[in-house]
């Protein structure tokens, strides 16, 4: 593979990801109906909707984000059968897509070297017969000789990506009243169940319970680097329903 070739295929992906602004940032779409009560100290218990993951390490561990989330906002985990709130809560991943990239060949150079260009740009000169003419197609560094496209044919790179979920009820035990309905979704090069998974929780509980029938945007920043204070995340509205 040339250098030109590993470029583009790396370069796909962090742009991908330098779509929130930050290359390590987490964006999520999250959709919420809501008729909560305030805070009042009601009891609440986490289940699985998939009654197969309710014993499971994994779930678990998620469900207790989720009940560290609505204990800081003034509700109290419980026993099952004896709390007023029911949580039911899934997720998952998906098996990936391919998305195809396609980069032209226009633009300036930047610089000179001992074999032509060198620096970043969409345009780049070669040497024909001892003097520098332009070709066309994108280079980064150095000029290759083997980069040389008299047409200007674009190059093509592809890169996978993942859509993952995280799906969130509540509804009053008493009488089975759903109270709250959360769906949050997130676009990502990862598909690691435990690095998003987490990022997903914090979403769906960023503003919570929120306005009923609102899309948000939600993004979340990079952790803190040096002991530098965190970052709040962000919440963009899309529309409302």
């Amino acid at each position: 593979m040339s250098f030109r070739r590993k470029i583009l295929t790396l370069v796909a992906p962090a742009a991908f990801l330098l779509a929130g602004g930050c290359a390590q940032s987490f964006q999520a779409n999250v959709s919420r109906f809501q008729m909560m009560p305030p805070p009042a100290g009601q009891t609440f218990v986490v289940q699985a909707s998939d009654p197969r993951l309710q014993g499971g390490i994994e779930f678990q561990t998620y469900a207790q984000q989720v009940a560290a989330r609505l204990t800081a906002l003034g509700y109290r985990q419980g026993e099952p059968g004896q709390s007023s709130l029911v949580v039911t809560m899934d997720y998952g991943v998906d098996n990936g897509h391919t998305e195809v990239v396609t980069t032209p060949g226009i633009g300036p150079a930047w610089g000179w070297g001992p074999y032509g260009a060198w620096g970043v740009g969409y345009r780049r000169p070669i040497r024909l017969h001892g003097r520098a003419v332009y070709g066309r197609g994108f280079y980064y560094g150095w000029d290759d000789p083997f980069w040389y496209d008299p047409f200007g044919y674009p190059d093509v790179s592809s890169y996978t990506y993942f859509i993952s979920r995280l799906d969130m009820k509540i509804r009053r035990a008493s009488d089975g009243q759903t109270l709250f309905e959360g769906k949050a979704s997130a676009r990502s090069t990862d598909q690691s169940l435990p690095h998003i998974v987490p990022n997903l929780v914090e979403a769906m509980f960023t503003g919570f319970p929120g306005r009923s029938g609102e899309d948000v945007r939600i993004t979340i920043p990079p952790p803190p680097k040096n002991g530098a204070a965190p970052q709040a995340p962000t919440i963009q509205e899309r529309h409302r329903r």
